[in-house]
C-alpha cells in the first residue's frame, strides 16, 4: 500500500480554497495530505491576475489576519496596488493588486513546501470512501486508496468541467488540463442535490502588438500600501494597466457569431455570474449602450502576456479576433488563447453546516466554487474556515464560526447556507450589513486575536494588532483633548473652504468636518510633530475612530439587537410542519436549512417577520 498512514485532513484540489484549507490544517498541528491533478498549477490564477476588489480586498485582509497566506502571496507577487473607492466612506475602501501570475503560483508552492505536517500527491481523486455516513478517505484514479479522518472538497471548475468555443466542446476543468469525474455521480447517489453552473475567461493576448498610445493608462496608487499586516515588502515599482473602449463595429461583428454561441443556441444551459458578464452577455442585455470599457492587464514582471479583462467570450476564435482588431490599440492584436466559457457540477450551499461540513457526510467539507461561488478570494476565504473546522473536528474542538457582525467571511458563509445560490455568487459591500464595522483596515483587531486562540495566528501578529490598538488609541485621546484656537485653525478652515469659527475647538471636533483630514491639521506644527510618531495605519485608524464614531456605534447598538435573536436556538432536526401557524413556504424552507438559531431563520428567503413571530412564541412556550 503506497499510504499506510491515516491522515487527519484530506483537501482534494489546489486552487485558491485548497492551498488555504491545506494550510490552515497542517499549521494548526494536523497531518494533512493535498491531491492535486497537476503539481506544476497549484495556486493558480485561472481567471484575471489580480487580487482583492469591492468586498473582495476585505476578505483578503481578513484571510491575514486569521493567519492565511493569500494576503502575503498577493503581496510577494504585486506588480501594482489600487485602493478603490477612496472617494467613498471607509466602509467601502477595498484594496486590490495587480499579480504576477508566475510568481503568484510560485510563491504559494514555496508558502505549502515549507510548511510542516503537510505531504502531496498528483492524482485524480475518483471517488469517496464512506461508511456509516462518515468520510474515511479518497480513491484515486489509480486505485490508490488514501485514508483519512476528514476530506475537505475544493475541486473548483474541474467537476465534469466542459469547455465552450464556439460549436467546439472539450472536457476539462482549465484549458489544456482534463476534467475530473466521479465524485458528483457518487454524491448524487448519495442523495446530495447537484447543479451546473457556468463561467468564462477572456482572450489572452501578445502585448507586443498592442499599441497602447490609443489607450488610456492606469497607474497605481503613488502612496501603495499592501494587503498583509506582517512585513511584506511594499512595491517600489508598478506597471500599469490600460483601458479602451469597444464600440458599434466591434458589437457588430461579436453579433455574426451568435448562431454559433454557446449561450445563445442553446448548448449552454447552466447560469453564468450575473456581475462578470461575457462580452456577447453584454451587448446583447445592454443593447442601448454603444461602447464597453476593456482593460489591458499585464500579467507579470517577465511576460508579454496580457489578459483583456472585459472581454470573457466563448463565441468562435475567428470571431473574436477579427472584433479584437476593431478595438482601439487592438488593431494588430495577436492572440496567445481565446477566451472560452467552462460549465462543472456544483452542490447548493443549503446542503452545508455554517463550517462547511455537509450535513449529509459527516466530517465531509466543502469549499470554494463546488459550493457556487465565484472568485479567487471568496474560495479562499472558504478554505481557510473549512480547513480550520476539519482540523477542530477530527480533534474534538469546537466548530470555529465567524458571524456577519465579525467578517465577510460571515457574511459569505452564512448567505451561502441559508440563501443558496442559483448564479455564481459574488461578494459585494451591500451584501454586509454591517460594512462600517468590516473595514479593510480593522480586519486585524477584528480577527488576529480570535485567529491567535485557535493557534493559527503567530504571537507577532498578536503584537502587531496590540501595539496597533494601543497607539491608535493613545493618538485619538491626543486630538480629543487638544484645544485649537481661533487663530490657528481659522486659516486651514478657510483655506478648505469650511467655516471659521469664534471659539477654541478640540481637534476631534473639527476633525468631523467633512472637507478636513488628519494630514490636513499637520499644517500645525505641533500636531505635526505629534502625529509623525505614528505610522500610517495607526493614523489612518485614529482618524476613522474619530470621524465615524456616531455611525460605529449606531452600527454596534444594531448589532446587540440582533445578537439577542442570534442567542435563541433552535432545537437540531427541529420538524416546523407540526407549527400549523407558519406558511407552506416557510415550512418548506425551514425543514429543508434547518437554521440553528432564530436570527438565521429570518434570513432564509420566503421566511416573513410574521413566521419568525410564531417561531418565538413556539419556542417560548
Amino acid at each position: 500500500m503506497l499510504f499506510n498512514e491515516t491522515y487527519d485532513v484530506i483537501v482534494v484540489g489546489a486552487g485558491h480554497a485548497g492551498c488555504e484549507a491545506a494550510a490552515a490544517a497542517a499549521n494548526l498541528g494536523s497531518k494533512t495530505m493535498l491531491i492535486t491533478m497537476n503539481m506544476q498549477t497549484i495556486g493558480q490564477m485561472s481567471c484575471n491576475p489580480a487580487m482583492g476588489g469591492i468586498a473582495k480586498g476585505q476578505i483578503v485582509r481578513e484571510i491575514d489576519a486569521m493567519g492565511g497566506f493569500s494576503g502575503i502571496v498577493a503581496d510577494k507577487s504585486a506588480i501594482q496596488f489600487k485602493m478603490l473607492n477612496l472617494s467613498k466612506g471607509p466602509a467601502m475602501w477595498s484594496p486590490r493588486t495587480q499579480n504576477d501570475r508566475m510568481k503568484f503560483a510560485e510563491e504559494w508552492r514555496y508558502v505549502l513546501e515549507n510548511t510542516p505536517n503537510l505531504d502531496f500527491f498528483q492524482d485524480m481523486v475518483k471517488s469517496l470512501i464512506i461508511n456509516n455516513g462518515k468520510v474515511e478517505g479518497v480513491i484515486t484514479s489509480l486505485g490508490i486508496e488514501i485514508k483519512g479522518k476528514s476530506v475537505v472538497l475544493t475541486n473548483g471548475t474541474f467537476l465534469n468541467g466542459l469547455i465552450h468555443v464556439g460549436d467546439k466542446q472539450l472536457g476539462g476543468g482549465r484549458m489544456g488540463e482534463p476534467k475530473a469525474y466521479g465524485i458528483t455521480e457518487q454524491l448524487v447517489d448519495l442523495g446530495f442535490e447537484a447543479g451546473r453552473m457556468k463561467t468564462g475567461t477572456p482572450v489572452r493576448v501578445d502585448g507586443r502588438s498592442l499599441d497602447y498610445s490609443k489607450m488610456e493608462e492606469q497607474a497605481g496608487d503613488k502612496n501603495p500600501q499592501k494587503f498583509s499586516y506582517l512585513d511584506t515588502p511594499k512595491l517600489t515599482k508598478q506597471r500599469s494597466c490600460y483601458i479602451t473602449y469597444t464600440n458599434d463595429t466591434v458589437h457588430e461583428i461579436l453579433r455574426t457569431g451568435f448562431d454559433k454561441s454557446p449561450m445563445f443556441n442553446g448548448t449552454i444551459q447552466s447560469i453564468g455570474p450575473r456581475y462578470c458578464p461575457s462580452i456577447e452577455d453584454k451587448i446583447n442585455r445592454f443593447a442601448e449602450r454603444n461602447r464597453h470599457q476593456l482593460f489591458a492587464e499585464p500579467e507579470g514582471w517577465n511576460t508579454v502576456e496580457v489578459y483583456v479583462n472585459g472581454f470573457s467570450s466563448s463565441l468562435p476564435e475567428d470571431v473574436q479576433l477579427k472584433a479584437l482588431h476593431h478595438v482601439p490599440g487592438f488593431e494588430k492584436a495577436k492572440i496567445f488563447r481565446p477566451g472560452y466559457a467552462i460549465e462543472y457540477d456544483y452542490f447548493p450551499p443549503t446542503q452545508l453546516k455554517h463550517t462547511l461540513e455537509t450535513k449529509l457526510i459527516e466530517n465531509l467539507y466543502f469549499a470554494g466554487q463546488i459550493n457556487g461561488t465565484t472568485g479567487y478570494e471568496e474560495a479562499a476565504g472558504q478554505g481557510l474556515m473549512a480547513g480550520i473546522n476539519a482540523h477542530n473536528k477530527v480533534h474534538e474542538k469546537d466548530e470555529f464560526i465567524l458571524s456577519r457582525d465579525e467578517a465577510y467571511i460571515g457574511v459569505l458563509i452564512d448567505d451561502l447556507i441559508t440563501k443558496g445560490t442559483e448564479e455564481p455568487y459574488r461578494m459585494f459591500t451591500s451584501r454586509a450589513e454591517y460594512r462600517l464595522l468590516l473595514r479593510q483596515d480593522n480586519a486585524d483587531i477584528r480577527l488576529t486575536e480570535k485567529a491567535y486562540n485557535l493557534g493559527l495566528a503567530k504571537e507577532e501578529r498578536l503584537k502587531n494588532m496590540e501595539e496597533k490598538v494601543a497607539k491608535s488609541s493613545e493618538l485619538e485621546k491626543f486630538l480629543r483633548e487638544t484645544s485649537l484656537k481661533p487663530g490657528i485653525i481659522n486659516p486651514i478652515l478657510e483655506a478648505n473652504e469650511s467655516s471659521p469659527v469664534d471659539q477654541a475647538y478640540r481637534a476631534a471636533q473639527i476633525l468631523t468636518r467633512p472637507n478636513l483630514s488628519l494630514e490636513k491639521l499637520t499644517a500645525i506644527d505641533f500636531i505635526k510633530e505629534k502625529v509623525e510618531q505614528y505610522n500610517e495605519e495607526q493614523k489612518e485608524q485614529a482618524e476613522i475612530n474619530i470621524k465615524y464614531k456616531g455611525y460605529i456605534e449606531k452600527e454596534r447598538d444594531n448589532v446587540a439587537k440582533l445578537q439577542r435573536l442570534e442567542t435563541i436556538r433552535i432545537p437540531e432536526d427541529f420538524d416546523y410542519s407540526k407549527i400549523s401557524s407558519l406558511s407552506a413556504e416557510a415550512k418548506q424552507k425551514l425543514n429543508k436549512i434547518q437554521p440553528k438559531t432564530i436570527a438565521q431563520a429570518g434570513r432564509i428567503s420566503g421566511v416573513s417577520p410574521a413566521d419568525i413571530n410564531v417561531l418565538l412564541i413556539y419556542l417560548e412556550r
